[in-house]
């Protein structure tokens, strides 16, 4: 099982961090070690002294795909949840400087947490997050550059998707540092989605 992580997929959020608004979807992997067991907390890694929470809405592939076009991509996927995908800002900001490859940064142990999978709602779904009860980030798909669809057809012309393999769809803006003791609450609408303490 692999996470296929998504890039500036909200203008506002690449515009945040002073990242051009990209053509197509930019694209990283993290592994199945990223990945957090339902009930762990986040634990803040000893190497990085600035890490922020990105909430996103995560896709679940339900059917391998391998190339598949944009109108086939729909039947490849079945469920929806929150996620978080940490990154640690200053090691990201070392490795882009001199032109390197920033997975360190994004794909380390515990680096991804999920949620509960539900149905995919239709039309327009507005997901948020609370960082010790205000509200830190707020989205919506309207706001997405490339949308569900898209993404999935993008991703698999690229690396074959597996069933169970999970597609995060980027962040809106407002990312920000995370410190020990933070208590985040992703919302899917109205409806608590994901709860993750930070130690």
């Amino acid at each position: 099982m692999k996470l296929v992580c998504v890039g500036r997929n909200y203008a506002e959020h690449a515009r945040e961090l002073g990242n051009e608004v990209p053509e197509e979807p930019v694209l990283f992997i993290k592994p199945e070690t990223a990945l957090l067991e339902e009930g762990e907390s986040f634990v803040i890694p000893a190497f990085t002294q600035d890490v922020h929470h990105e909430i996103e809405l995560v896709l679940r592939i339900s059917r391998e795909a391998t190339g598949v076009s944009s109108e086939a991509a729909r039947g490849h996927y079945d469920a929806l949840a929150l996620g978080l995908d940490f990154t640690a800002r200053d090691v990201q900001a070392r490795c882009k400087a001199k032109g390197l490859p920033w997975e360190i940064a994004k794909a380390f142990d515990g680096s991804a947490a999920v949620g509960r999978f539900v149905p995919i709602p239709e039309g327009e779904i507005e997901f948020s997050l609370t960082k010790n009860g205000d509200r830190v980030q707020h989205g919506t798909t309207s706001q997405m550059l490339h949308g569900f669809d898209a993404l999935v057809s993008f991703a698999s012309r690229y690396f074959t998707l597996k069933p169970g393999d999970l597609l995060f769809t980027g962040t809106p803006a407002g990312v920000g540092p995370v410190a020990s003791g933070d208590e985040l609450v992703g919302y899917l609408g109205s409806d608590e989605g994901l709860r993750l303490s930070v130690r």
